[in-house]
């Protein structure tokens, strides 16, 4: 079978960029649009609805009406799973679509939306359909007179607030329990990725998934967003993003009704390199692929690379030599490993890191600059610093993009505390063929997920998420449920015979 053409596909589609709520695609309340533009090179992709209190007022009524006439929440657990089911296997039949949007949208490669994010987007589905069915409620362990039960139900409104570098994804891991406990959802995307969010809403439809149920509303954060979270009729938000932002969500929690919020936020995730771990190269190309991959726009990227004195110069030679393997091309075509960035102001944004970092004093290894500018894309080389201390700007703060920090330690001590002088804790890995030093280090190190010898293996069953500013509770696994679920105690009295 010949491959797909691509840059082919893309000039014909034609995404329709309005809302989806009650099943039905909208315009905004008051016609307002804002132009989503595709960072490989300018093409204006759609004129997207800019949704606003009034919108999210109708989406949250809509999901409301839903949920209190239980049309979904009222369905047996095993007619929730069907149709779940039947939603994560239509995923997989628009694969080609998807992916497209996803590249066209946020600029990452078509072989990753492809292999990646459409894959996981189906699985998530598919796993929470699978899990909803086999979680037991509980009986309390009372004395003969009572029988105390504990049910799980589901919370009610949910609204999800997710960014623009793993649109379905970040989605999918919030849809996944939400959907599957039998709440009903309100979406806002990121405005510089929506496009793909109101077709997964039109693709579950298609499966059965009843009108108002599952809504999206497209906006910018401070107005579609704040509305979202701010408003009295919504029981919880599951928000990934800045920490920033994630403050907010905190704050319109309590200006409004208390409603339960969980941050996933920012990260400056530590991998640490210990010299005696006998396959350097192997954890240096894992330290480039894994810092390059997705153009740096990953909250969980290794972006400070902790390595002993004694290895560094080695080390740094590799990454610089692997650098070149990672050179950003058109995302369209499937060879292409790295891609655009989302628009003019994460460019703007990187390319400010890049001049800190010159200017606190870490030396350039390689890259920092913009190329492919004739494209009228966004693109920046991976870029190498060495050199680099734990109190200079880009070690501290998030850039996302592809820029990795370099920083060299003396023995363990040193190591731990460097890792864990950071405001954020969502990832982590240490390298070290002592069973012992890598057990010891993985305990000590203030982080969400701490991978040995390895970084970024993951599956659907095991949680992700972060401590400090990187956020609390859950995305993935059984304890997701914990987000979107109550738990209600009935308390039932027996009288003596």
């Amino acid at each position: 079978m010949n491959a797909p053409d691509w840059p082919a596909r893309a000039a014909a589609l034609r995404p329709d960029g309005r809302a989806l709520i009650d099943g039905e695609r909208r315009r905004s309340a008051g016609g307002a649009v804002f132009a989503k533009h595709s960072p490989i090179d300018g093409r204006l992709l759609a004129e997207v609805a800019r949704g606003g209190v009034a919108d999210i007022d109708a989406a949250v009524a809509a999901a409301r009406a839903a949920f209190e006439d239980r049309r979904w929440a009222g369905k047996p657990p095993a007619a929730r799973k069907k149709v779940l089911q039947r939603f994560a296997d239509k995923i997989l039949a628009a694969r080609d679509e998807l992916a497209l949007l996803e590249t066209l949208d946020m600029g990452k490669p078509i072989q990753y939306a492809l292999a990646v994010d459409v894959p996981a987007t189906a699985r998530t589905i598919a796993w929470y359909a699978e899990a909803v069915d086999k979680i037991y409620d509980e009986i309390a362990p009372t004395a003969d007179t009572a029988l105390a039960l504990i049910a799980r139900e589901p919370v009610g409104v949910v609204g999800v607030i997710v960014p623009w570098n793993y649109p379905m994804i970040m989605a999918a891991w919030k849809l996944g329990p939400a959907l599957a406990a039998g709440n009903s959802v309100v979406l806002k995307p990121s405005e510089k990725s929506p496009l793909t969010a109101m077709r997964l809403a039109e693709i579950a439809l298609d499966a059965g998934l009843p009108p108002g149920v599952f809504n999206v509303v497209p906006g910018y954060g401070h107005e579609a967003g704040e509305a979202l979270a701010l408003h009295m009729d919504v029981d919880a938000i599951g928000f990934t993003g800045s920490t920033r932002t994630g403050r907010r969500m905190l704050e319109y929690a309590s200006r409004s009704n208390l409603k339960r919020v969980f941050n996933e936020l920012g990260g400056k995730s530590a991998f640490v390199v210990f010299d005696d771990f006998a396959e350097l190269e192997r954890a240096a190309k894992t330290a480039a692929g894994s810092m390059f991959f997705n153009q740096g726009e990953s909250c969980n990227a290794p972006s400070r690379v902790l390595v002993h004195e004694a290895i560094a110069d080695r080390f740094v030679e590799i990454v610089a030599a692997e650098a070149p393997n990672y050179a950003p091309a058109d995302p369209l075509q499937p060879s292409t490993v790295l891609g655009a960035l989302v628009d003019d102001a994460q460019l703007a944004t990187v390319l400010g890191y890049i001049e800190a970092g010159r200017g606190d004093g870490a030396r350039l290894v390689c890259g920092g600059r913009r190329v492919r500018e004739d494209s009228g894309g966004f693109y920046v080389e991976p870029t190498v610093f060495d050199g680099v201390a734990n109190e200079m700007k880009i070690a501290r703060e998030e850039i996302f993009g592809p820029v990795m920090s370099v920083i060299r330690f003396r023995d363990e001590a040193e190591a731990v505390a460097i890792a864990n002088a950071s405001n954020y804790g969502l990832q982590a890995s240490v390298w070290s063929d002592h069973l012992s030093r890598a057990h010891r280090v993985a305990r000590r190190l203030r982080a969400g997920t701490v991978h040995v010898n390895s970084y970024d293996e993951d599956d659907i069953t095991v949680p992700f998420g972060g401590v400090k500013q990187s956020g609390n509770g859950r995305d993935k696994s059984l304890h997701a449920f914990d987000k979107v679920t109550e738990l209600k105690t009935t308390w039932l009295r027996i009288d003596a015979a």
